[in-house]
């Protein structure tokens, strides 16, 4: 696996911790914990993503096509092979 695929990894999982504190924050909105641990991801993220583009460029490149359904032309997750590495 290559640094880009490695950071892009790190990236996609503290976005995903992000998302899974954000679900919780939902049904308990007064945990103060789970706020601030929030806030850190979302530092942590920015900051992954920052690094990511100084290095790689832009994360999120358009493709041109303004179609709403473009996404489907991409590969799907299952089709990057990224599970291979054991």
């Amino acid at each position: 696996m290559s640094d880009q695929e490695k950071l892009l990894r790190r990236i996609r999982a503290s976005q995903f911790a992000e998302w899974e504190l954000h679900i919780f924050l939902d049904t308990h909105p007064n945990d103060c914990d789970a706020a601030k641990k929030l806030a850190e991801y979302q530092e942590k993220t920015a900051a992954l993503v920052k690094e990511y583009e100084q290095q790689y460029g832009p994360l999120n490149e358009t493709s041109g096509n303004t179609s709403r359904w473009a996404w489907i032309t991409g590969p799907w997750p299952w089709e990057l092979g990224e599970e291979d590495d054991g």
